[in-house]
């Protein structure tokens, strides 16, 4: 069973950095395409940005430039690291994992597997 999770969530001031990391059980993720997403408030899962299996990386155009998806097969874990947070930043985001070997995907529905989330709150 592929079980990714989440951690590094917090509250941040506008400005700041926060790293999350994806960590995955039950299964090596080199051969997965990994993508982060997050949920605001009153708002439907959204596309963040993703990682190809062979470490081609993706991003929305609102995090363009200030977050970097990286991954590490030895820990067998994916990060997203996020500067210049915004208030607009704050949700709960998601790790999914898209277990076929494919192009990148942006849709929610092409990732079979997803993490429980975890809460970033920037404050103004």
């Amino acid at each position: 069973q592929v079980q990714p999770r989440e951690s590094g969530g917090g509250s941040v001031q506008a400005g700041g950095s926060l790293r999350l990391s994806c960590a995955l059980s039950g299964q090596t993720l080199r051969s997965y395409n990994i993508a982060w997403f997050r949920r605001a408030p009153g708002e439907e899962r959204v596309f963040v940005g993703a990682i190809s299996w062979n470490g081609i990386s993706l991003a929305a155009d609102s995090v363009k430039g200030r977050f970097t998806i990286t991954r590490d097969n030895a820990k067998n874990t994916v990060y997203l690291q996020m500067n210049s947070l915004t208030p607009e930043d704050t949700a709960v985001y998601f790790c999914a994992v898209d277990p076929r070997w494919r192009a990148v995907k942006r849709e929610v529905q092409e990732y079979d597997y997803w993490g429980q989330g975890t809460q970033v709150t920037v404050s103004s």
